[in-house]
């Protein structure tokens, strides 16, 4: 399912690309998107979900079905009390949100004033894409993952309908999106209530001061807030940072960032959220070994994907872009831009979804400290990678300034997947299994290879330009499946047949394979 809405996803950002281009008008709407989106992240994907799961799963294992509506009413009328507050505030603070998120603007008044515009109307996405996640959080816990990870398509739907047909009918086309995201939002939310419903878990949103499980999750989320969205925060620092560079930075980064995501969805966010109530079991049934060998297999299996992806994304950014997005408003040289920022996105891919992995570590027993201020640091570095980066950048003329945000935030996301694998080994939570640098060197070997071929044998840049949409995707089409098959065959080579991978990944585990 969450492959099905990554593919809807590039679907909606080959649309958006065409139509729109890397425009002044589409930084407006990225910064627009992004901001209710960041909150989105740290609300709902983040710290919500996080501290929410591992506590309506202590209740769901105490058996008492009356104690867990409860919750869930408490729970939902809680959450649906802050985010009327905060949308308010959201939209009548639009113009001082934009001049803070992206200052840039604020010497461009078209600009600014069509992002505060865009802005009122997608941050209420916000309100009712937290009760989505707030559904989906309980559906999970129920071991119900397909629905949850399908609602997104109906993001991705709304946005290439209203880019298709209401944009044409609007005085400023680019606003389309805007109406699309709110849209989105509200089918999302009546998309997931039957099926809590079917569960007998349809919330009737109530308000009760000290409710002891709200207590515990408020208390839980705050500190997770920051701590479990860094990469999102260091991205929303990015696109700060891009507002003051050439028109159409933020468009090359968004582009670039969405391409990179396919991988880390489906093997970062979606091992994440699988594991995540398996880790609170164990943990609240003193299983310590099911608790480090969860985490294990979570790793080995990302890994295995997350590194040769890497290597693809490197070798095949221009390609893909060309291919997929490279027509009408989205030129030659908006490719050669955010292919440099996919690049540099993608050396990080492997940080990005070790962090997805690791982070549940902490939050099924709890923890949300440690996360948190691991987080800081790794925000911390980030920035001070920016100003290394980014300035000499700049100042040398070098083209692509860009990249140097993406380098920095790729570099930060193994600083802090670093730092959580440390604190969980240190505190005698995880072991690494036996056999585990024989699977890296294995892996790391088999991508090598595919990546050396990819090199030599990829055209240049200039000519997927010359070429149709056709032959473009016919040749991407045979680098992938040429990639794809070196490394399976570099891998069997050296004894990780289907088999022997089954066996490896099992680890104790096999029930997760």
């Amino acid at each position: 399912m969450t492959m099905v809405s990554r593919v809807f996803g590039y679907l909606r950002d080959m649309v958006l690309a065409v139509i729109f281009g890397a425009t002044g008008g589409t930084d407006a709407f990225f910064v627009a998107f992004r901001i209710p989106n960041f909150m989105r992240r740290l609300f709902a994907e983040g710290a919500f979900a996080q501290a929410f799961v591992p506590v309506l799963s202590e209740y769901k294992e105490r058996g008492d079905g009356s104690s867990l509506k409860d919750l869930v009413d408490h729970v939902a009328g809680s959450l649906l009390a802050i985010l009327v507050l905060i949308t308010a505030v959201g939209v009548l603070a639009a113009p001082i949100l934009i001049s803070v998120f992206a200052p840039g603007f604020v010497d461009e008044a078209d600009r600014h004033d069509l992002a505060t515009d865009m802005l009122r109307l997608t941050f209420p996405y916000l309100l009712f894409v937290s009760l989505t996640a707030f559904a989906g959080g309980v559906l999970n816990s129920f071991g119900r993952f397909a629905v949850p990870a399908l609602t997104p398509v109906l993001l991705n739907l709304s946005l290439i309908g209203t880019a298709l047909w209401l944009a044409p009918r609007m005085a400023e086309p680019i606003e389309a999106l805007a109406w699309g995201v709110l849209i989105a939002g509200i089918a999302q939310l009546l998309f997931q209530l039957p099926f809590l419903m079917r569960l007998g878990l349809l919330p009737r949103p109530r308000l009760r001061a000290g409710h002891e499980g709200v207590r515990r999750v408020v208390g839980l989320m705050l500190p997770a807030i920051f701590g479990s969205s860094v990469v999102q925060i260091n991205l929303l620092f990015d696109t700060l940072i891009a507002s003051f560079l050439a028109s159409g930075s933020i468009s090359w980064l968004y582009f670039s960032d969405r391409f990179v995501e396919l991988p880390l969805a489906l093997f970062g966010i979606a091992i994440g959220t699988v594991i995540l109530p398996r880790l609170s079991r164990h943990h609240a049934s003193g299983d310590a070994r099911g608790f480090s060998d969860t985490l294990d297999w979570g790793l080995r299996a990302s890994l295995l994907v997350a590194i040769p992806a890497m290597v693809g994304l490197i070798c095949l950014a221009g390609p893909i872009l060309a291919t997929l997005i490279q027509y009408r408003e989205f030129t030659a040289d908006d490719t050669h831009m955010s292919a440099l920022s996919m690049m540099a996105f993608a050396f990080g891919l492997p940080g990005f979804i070790l962090v997805k992995v690791l982070g549940p570590g902490f939050f099924s027993r709890q923890d949300m400290r440690t996360p948190v201020r691991i987080g800081v640091i790794a925000m911390l570095a980030n920035m001070g990678l920016n100003l290394l980066l980014v300035v000499p950048w700049t100042a040398l003329g070098v083209a692509g300034p860009h990249a140097g945000l993406a380098t920095a935030t790729a570099l930060a996301s193994y600083i802090n997947a670093g730092l959580l694998y440390r604190r969980l080994a240190q505190g005698g939570y995880f072991r690494l299994t036996h056999g585990w640098v024989g699977w890296i060197a294995r892996i790391g070997l088999a991508a090598l290879l595919m990546g050396l071929v990819l090199t030599l044998v990829t055209p240049d840049l200039d000519v997927w330009s010359r070429w149709g949409a056709v032959q473009r995707a016919a040749h991407l089409l045979a680098l992938v499946a040429l990639g794809l098959g070196l490394y399976g065959l570099a891998l069997w080579g050296m004894g990780l047949g289907p088999r022997r991978l089954r066996a490896q990944l099992g680890g104790g585990r096999g029930d997760l394979v």
